[in-house]
């Protein structure tokens, strides 16, 4: 790899971390529940579609390690290593694997909209398994009730999520590469 395209991913990881930053703070709270609706998923799948799998998992740990050490990054403008032992740590976790499973499907399956929609259902899937056995230990819930508060709600909104980033997606990656970006 010549210098030019090292420096290039360099700046394609940060900034796609960078927007991690911007968005991952904005999120609705849904009343009496302990986990908010975020963007951070959606961001992760745009990146993934702009800079695949490996790149695009390296920019979300970078956004989680600007997080751990206390710049507010994460949803409602916390940071700190708290929030992974919080409620909603075991979600920040298990994004890793959803970046991985939704990545090698968009990586590998390009111009096959639906296995790439697959993939990111079910790397949203293990997120979840993740998300909801951490918040049922956390918050002292069933593991039903944690499914109640930390995935129903958001079943609807990350299916949006999804099929938004299967139809956009491409299409950023198509414009980035014709401007020379990627």
């Amino acid at each position: 790899m010549n210098v030019n395209k090292t420096t290039r991913v360099i700046v394609l990881i940060a900034l796609m971390s960078a927007i991690m930053c911007i968005m991952g703070p904005i999120s609705v709270p849904l009343p009496g529940n302990l986990v908010p609706i975020s963007l951070t998923n959606l961001v992760i799948y745009f990146t993934l579609y702009v800079i695949g799998m490996n790149h695009g998992t390296i920019s979300y740990l970078i956004y989680l390690l600007i997080g751990l050490v206390g710049l507010p990054v994460f949803s409602h403008f916390t940071g700190g290593a708290g929030k992974f032992f919080g409620p909603t740590g075991g979600y920040l976790i298990g994004f890793i694997f959803m970046a991985i499973i939704a990545g090698f499907f968009i990586d590998k399956f390009p111009n096959r909209r639906l296995l790439c929609i697959l993939g990111m259902v079910l790397g949203t899937a293990v997120c979840y398994v993740f998300g909801t056995a951490w918040l049922a230990y956390q918050a002292g819930y069933s593991f039903s009730v944690a499914l109640a508060n930390g995935v129903i709600p958001f079943l609807p909104g990350d299916c949006i999520k999804i099929v938004l980033a299967a139809i956009l997606g491409p299409q950023i990656k198509i414009r980035l590469k014709k401007a020379g970006l990627i």
